[in-house]
């Protein structure tokens, strides 16, 4: 696929890079289908590294790469990564600089690890943005659940925002330990955080034995094969928030699918616990701007009800 007009892109550059940028960020968000013709490219930014995402073959990769050369008036840029997506094992490349390696991303006050292109998601998803500046701003003194934990971004923002605990659940040991890194990388302390490095339909058991919750995140993939399905599986999680949430409880819940929206989760929650509220949705990054948001990545916010839980499994 040919890239008939990189107008778009040329002006976010520009825009993006007439200032010193020191956090990572995405530049440019083809995904969200506002741009005619560009829909397979993204470009995000690990200062100094910009990784080019494309879902379909980039034929004028150069023309690409000396635009942003040249959008760079201050000399920022020292590494370009092109990834194929569309390709088996989403294979990458560096087309410009040095060699690609592991870096350490800012956001705000935090810092994560981050590993552009030798996989297929960095280690950081930088759609989920403003809500690691909510934790920080609404976790003073909660006990956090983060369920498919990943590499632990949320909870890192958590114990930032003063979280006195938090429980990090994902079937991944590799995602976890990566997560407890980042941890470290924070400066917090791991007696802080317990890891649950085991697939969450066999460890509601020791999940209890951390909670009550105060605020509990649901931010699972879309489809995980021998793990999870949203569309089959998440009803099986909303059915037992009552188990290890606290009275008043937040709870956070995530879906990012062509075919389901956050009314998806809306039902399910009210369906399974009729007492608790809807509260809204939350904000995506404003950079992952979406021309049909409802098929890009929803945010939903709830609240358990405000009394003791009945001990129902």
């Amino acid at each position: 696929m040919t890239l008939s007009n990189l107008d778009p892109i040329e002006k976010s550059a520009a825009a993006f890079f007439a200032s010193n940028q020191s956090d990572a960020r995405r530049i440019f968000h083809g995904r969200g289908q506002r741009f005619p013709g560009l829909e397979h490219i993204c470009i995000d930014w690990f200062r100094p590294l910009i990784l080019i995402t494309a879902y379909a073959e980039i034929d004028d990769i150069e023309e690409l790469t000396q635009m942003l050369l040249l959008a760079d008036g201050l000399k920022q840029i020292r590494t370009i990564v092109l990834q194929n997506r569309f390709e088996r094992g989403a294979p990458a490349q560096t087309i410009y600089g040095d060699k690609a390696g592991p870096l350490i991303a800012n956001e705000g006050s935090l810092r994560f690890d981050v590993h552009p292109g030798t996989q297929q998601n960095t280690g950081l998803f930088l759609d989920m943005r403003c809500l690691r500046d909510w934790l920080l701003e609404n976790s003073r003194d909660a006990n956090l659940l983060n369920l498919f934990a990943y590499t632990c971004s949320l909870s890192v923002a958590a114990l930032a925002g003063g979280a006195r605990s938090v429980t990090n659940v994902d079937m991944s040991k590799t995602s976890i330990k990566w997560g407890e890194a980042n941890h470290t990388l924070n400066q917090q302390d791991l007696r802080s955080v317990q890891s649950i490095p085991h697939n969450l339909f066999k460890s509601w058991g020791r999940i209890k034995q951390f909670g009550r919750y105060d605020i509990v995140i649901i931010d699972p993939p879309m489809r995980q094969r021998g793990s999870f399905d949203s569309a089959k599986n998440y009803a099986a999680v909303m059915k037992k928030l009552h188990n290890f949430c606290a009275p008043g409880a937040k709870v956070i819940a995530t879906i990012n699918s062509p075919f389901l929206s956050g009314d998806y989760l809306q039902e399910l929650f009210e369906k399974h616990n009729p007492e608790g509220s809807y509260l809204g949705e939350m904000a995506v990054a404003p950079e992952f701007e979406d021309k049909f948001p409802e098929r890009g990545l929803n945010i939903c916010l709830f609240e358990m009800p405000n009394f003791g839980n009945p001990a129902v499994s």
